[in-house]
């Protein structure tokens, strides 16, 4: 913390959707510079006679080549996350990730076609070049946009509950995505205390002057109880003077990625999140075609990889190759989710329904390989062209496990507002989950997801899927 030590008054306060916006700009511009420099070298070569010219560019380049750009910012989509964006060693090893994958990927396609089919010295520029330039952009935001110059100043009104949890959020967070000034509560009995070492400053009537006197430029509402109206009062005038007020559960999501479930009051489903499950008509039409085109290609590649897995899964373990499940679907409707059998035939002997752990001794060895790589979610496309499921959703739980977690986790049915989905945005978080703490964990990134859901989103969790079957970072 020591780096943001100093009160210093800041020249403007970004947020995160402002960061995200400042990396995207940044990395067009750096893959621009990158096709620009693989052109200009790839034309310059001794073996080419049309030289950087309109001609070069319209005959020779193939049309695909001026896609690669747009291919690098696809596989770029995880480095969004501005925590992860100004952490320097992650940010170096991300992209250097990228970069091998998209040569291997290249390499493997360039040596299966024809001789001299594909440009393999454009290619390779392209992919050097775009990781240089990213790779400089990047160290200069982190350099740049994440100093003291650049950060919001935020003092956290409340003290109790909520705000002790902001504050140890805010701790686990490393670099830190704003400074933490302190807290306010207007408690007699917590005033000259701290919090996780945070200082209360005061109460409502030292509000305005601890804004002034920290260059405070964000306020976040903690309070969960009642509020005194000095309280309210202040926090009027603040806003009004041009401080920005956010509430915790909002500051919560935009940190974590999650809904605090345990936060919200018992009504948060009616009041404020039911209306969200909602998606307009034109948004519904092509989460659906996205649904049947995935699908579609999934089957193909089904019906090449079976004989395969079957055969491997009868030397393993035996018959039955594919294994089938009652699970619950949008609103609770029941339906049988497909796949390939990944545990022992005995796995629940007992009748007894156990969720699937990290090291669960009940799956084979093909069986190990198929849930890393996910292909024994494979099957599962199945239910997505039939519309039992999405692409993207919530993971599908059997019927008992949603009637035990019901009962000890709030808010826990909200996730059958939406289908189900093969992958989602708790799985690529997260992973499996074992127990009631950690399914809570997982209904957060769910709540979260169905909340902001878009086609933006899934596009992002799908790619994100592919990244975690490549890198056989199932479980």
């Amino acid at each position: 913390m020591a780096a943001y030590s100093s009160f210093q008054k800041p020249l403007w306060r970004l947020k995160p959707r402002e960061r995200k916006v400042i990396l995207f700009l940044g990395d067009v511009l750096a893959v621009s510079l990158g096709l620009t420099l693989a052109l200009f070298l790839w034309a310059s070569s001794n073996k080419e006679y049309l030289r950087f010219s309109l001609n070069f560019l319209t005959e020779r380049v193939p049309f695909w080549f001026y896609l690669l750009p747009v291919a690098w910012l696809l596989m770029m989509m995880e480095l969004y996350d501005v925590t992860r964006a100004a952490n320097r060693k992650q940010t170096v090893r991300d992209l250097t990730v990228i970069a091998l994958v998209s040569l291997m990927i290249y390499l493997a396609v360039y040596f299966t076609s024809s001789p001299d089919s594909l440009p393999r010295l454009g290619v390779a520029i392209f992919v050097i070049a775009s990781y240089l330039f990213t790779l400089l952009w990047r160290l200069i935001y982190i350099a740049v946009f994440t100093s003291p110059s650049f950060m919001r100043r935020v003092l956290i009104i409340g003290a109790g509950r909520s705000g002790t949890r902001l504050v140890e959020i805010f701790k686990g967070l490393w670099p830190p995505p704003f400074y933490l000034v302190g807290l306010i509560d207007d408690s007699p009995d917590k005033q000259g205390q701290s919090v996780e070492g945070f200082p209360i400053l005061g109460g409502a009537a030292d509000l305005m002057g601890i804004i002034k006197e920290h260059h405070v430029t964000d306020l976040v509402f903690a309070i969960s109880g009642e509020m005194n109206p000095k309280m309210f009062a202040t926090l009027l005038e603040a806003a009004e003077s041009g401080i920005q007020v956010t509430t915790m559960p909002t500051v919560y999501e935009e940190l974590l990625g999650r809904v605090p479930i345990f936060l919200l009051e018992s009504d948060w489903v009616l009041r404020s999140f039911v209306d969200q499950t909602n998606m307009g008509g034109l948004a519904e039409f092509s989460s659906r075609m996205l649904d049947v085109v995935g699908s579609l290609i999934g089957l193909c590649i089904l019906v090449v990889v079976t004989p395969f897995i079957g055969i491997l899964t009868l030397i393993d373990s035996g018959w039955p190759i594919f294994y089938g499940q009652e699970r619950l679907g949008k609103n609770g409707r029941p339906y049988q989710i497909l796949k390939f059998r990944s545990m022992r035939q005995d796995a629940e002997k007992d009748g007894v329904a156990r969720p699937a752990s990290e090291h669960d001794d009940r799956v084979t060895h093909v069986g190990r390989f198929l849930r890393k790589s996910h292909l024994d979610e494979l099957p599962q496309f199945i239910n997505v062209l039939r519309g039992e499921m999405s692409l993207v959703g919530p993971r599908s739980e059997r019927p008992e496990l949603v009637q035990m977690l019901q009962e000890k986790i709030p808010f826990y049915r909200a996730r059958l507002f939406v289908r189900p989905g093969l992958t989602g945005w708790a799985q690529v978080n997260y992973g499996y989950a074992s127990n009631a703490e950690q399914n809570a964990v997982k209904l957060e990134y769910d709540l979260y997801y169905i909340k902001h859901r878009s086609l933006w989103l899934d596009l992002s969790i799908l790619l994100r899927t592919v990244g975690s079957v490549i890198g056989l970072k199932g479980r």
